[in-house]
C-alpha cells in the first residue's frame, strides 16, 4: 500500500495515479481475498474503492468537459486570420472626363495581417490554460481519493469496533457463567446475576448500534462513486497495523510534490503566457496588400501593392499589461503562502500522529498485558469468593476500555497518515505489524 490503505495490484492510469496509489499502499495491511460477488459477502479493497471513485465520481467527470472546452480554445488559437479580398471602382459616374464609366478604374486586391508572432502567443496562453485545468483535475482526483480513503477508514473502524463489542459480549457471558455458579452455590445473591444479565443486554445493544453505524458508513463510502446501494458488506484491512513513518524533515522535503504546487506552477506559466500575449498585442499589427488595377482609359492594367502601419502610442495595452504583471506577481506570493501553510499543517499533523503512536505503544505494552493478567487473577479470586462482582466487572471494563483506546488511537493515526499523504504524496509502504 501507499498512503492510505491496502493495494493488492498496481494500476496504471494518469500521472495523478502515482499519488493516488501512494495513497492506496499505506495504512492497512491485513488483506482478505474476497471472491463472492454477492453484496452480502463481497469484501471491498481500497484499490477498488479508489478506482470506482476516479471512474464514476460526477465531480471528477466534469473536468473532462472542461478539458475538451479548453482544447477547443487551443485549436481556435492556432487558426490564422483569413485574408481579405478588396474590389474598388474609381472615376465613374462623375462629370466632365469622368462622366459615365469611360474613365473608370477597377482595382482588385488581396490583403492580410502580418501577425508578427502574435498567433503563437495565443497558442501558448491556451496551452497553459489546459495545463492548469489538468493540474486542477489532479488536485480534485487526489482530494476525491483522500475522501474515499477517509470514508473507507470509517467503515474499517466500525468493523473493528464491532469486534471489540463481540469481546465485550464474550466477557459478559463469561461473567454470567461465573456468577451463576456462585448463585447456585449460595455464595452470591441473585441480584448479582441480574446485574450481569443486564450488562450483557447493554453490550448487545451497543453492538447493534455499531452494526447500524457500519451500514451507514458503507453507504457513505459507496456514494463516492454514485452507488446508493453498496455492492459490498465489508472492507479489507487491519486498522491496528501501523506503518513505519519517515522523519518530519524527509516529509517536508517532499511537499513540492503536492499537486497544489504543480497547480501553482501551471498557474504561473499561464500568467506568464498572458503577460507575453498582452505585450505582443501592444504592438500594432501591420497589414499588407497586393492586387491588379484596370483603367478603361487606354484599357491598361497595372500591379499595386501597399502596407498599412498604425501610428500613435507604442504601447496600446497599458492596462492589460499592468494587470498581467500583477497576476504574475500574485502567483509568486501564492506559492510562498501555500508553502508556509503546507509546512505548518504538516508539522501539526505530524505531532498529532506521533502522539497517537505513543498512545498505541503504551496501550499495547504497558496497559493491556497487565490488565489481561489482572482479569485472570480477579476472575480466579472471584470464583474463590475473595473479590466481589464489582471488582471483577471493574477490571473487565478497564480491559475493554484499553482495547477501545488502542482502536481509537489507531484510527486517529491512520487519519493523520491520510492527511500526510495528501500533503506530500510520500510512499509509506514499509509497515510494521502492531500487537493486538
Amino acid at each position: 500500500m501507499r498512503p492510505f490503505f491496502l493495494l493488492t495490484k498496481p494500476v496504471n492510469r494518469r500521472p495523478v495515479f502515482r499519488t493516488l496509489f501512494l495513497l492506496a499502499l499505506l495504512c492497512f495491511c491485513g488483506v482478505v481475498n474476497a471472491a463472492d460477488s454477492d453484496a452480502e459477502n463481497h469484501t471491498l479493497s481500497l484499490n477498488e474503492a479508489i478506482i470506482k471513485t476516479i471512474e464514476h465520481n460526477p465531480e471528477l467527470r466534469a473536468f473532462d468537459y472542461r478539458l475538451k472546452a479548453q482544447q477547443g480554445r487551443v485549436e481556435q488559437a492556432g487558426i490564422a486570420p483569413s485574408p481579405e479580398i478588396d474590389f474598388l471602382l474609381e472615376d465613374l459616374l462623375g462629370s466632365g472626363d469622368n462622366r459615365g464609366v469611360d474613365s473608370a478604374q477597377a482595382t482588385l486586391s488581396i490583403s492580410w495581417v502580418l501577425e508578427r508572432g502574435l498567433r503563437q502567443h495565443y497558442i501558448n496562453a491556451a496551452t497553459a490554460g489546459s495545463s492548469l485545468i489538468k493540474a486542477q483535475a489532479d488536485i480534485q482526483q487526489l482530494n476525491a481519493a483522500a475522501e474515499t480513503a477517509r470514508r473507507y477508514l470509517q467503515s474499517l473502524a466500525f468493523q473493528a469496533r464491532e469486534l471489540n463489542a463481540d469481546k465485550s459480549i464474550h466477557l459478559a457471558e463469561e461473567i454470567i457463567q461465573s456468577v451463576s455458579k456462585r448463585v447456585k452455590a449460595g455464595h452470591t445473591p441473585a441480584a448479582e446475576l441480574s446485574r450481569a444479565q443486564a450488562e450483557l443486554a447493554h453490550s448487545k445493544l451497543q453492538r447493534e448500534d455499531i452494526v447500524h453505524e457500519l451500514r451507514a458508513a458503507n453507504h457513505l463510502l459507496a456514494a463516492q462513486w454514485g452507488e446508493t446501494s453498496p455492492s459490498f458488506s465489508r472492507v479489507e484491512g487491519d486498522v491496528l497495523t501501523i506503518p513505519q513513518i519517515a522523519s518530519f524533515e524527509n516529509l517536508k522535503s517532499r511537499l513540492p510534490e503536492n499537486p497544489e504546487f504543480i497547480r501553482l506552477l501551471s498557474s504561473q506559466l499561464l500568467k506568464q503566457a498572458e503577460l507575453d500575449l498582452a505585450l505582443a498585442q501592444s504592438k500594432p499589427s501591420w497589414r499588407v496588400s497586393a492586387g491588379v488595377r484596370h483603367s478603361n482609359v487606354g484599357n491598361d492594367q497595372s500591379l499595386i501593392t501597399g502596407i498599412s502601419i498604425p501610428f500613435g502610442k507604442n504601447t496600446r495595452n497599458p492596462g492589460r499589461i499592468a494587470e498581467a504583471r500583477a497576476n504574475l506577481a500574485k502567483t509568486d506570493n501564492d506559492k510562498h503562502a501555500v508553502q508556509i501553510q503546507s509546512e505548518t499543517a504538516l508539522l501539526v499533523i505530524y505531532e498529532k500522529l506521533q502522539h497517537s503512536l505513543h498512545v498505541i505503544n503504551a496501550v499495547q505494552i504497558d496497559i493491556i498485558p497487565p490488565l489481561e493478567k489482572a482479569l485472570v487473577g480477579t476472575r480466579r479470586a472471584y470464583q474463590l469468593g475473595r473479590y466481589s462482582y464489582l471488582e471483577l466487572r471493574s477490571v473487565q471494563n478497564e480491559l475493554l476500555d484499553a482495547h477501545n483506546m488502542l482502536l481509537e488511537a489507531s484510527v486517529a493515526a491512520h487519519g493523520y497518515l491520510i492527511e500526510i499523504e495528501r500533503l506530500t504524496g510520500v510512499s509509506l509502504s514499509q509497515t510494521t505489524t502492531g500487537n493486538t
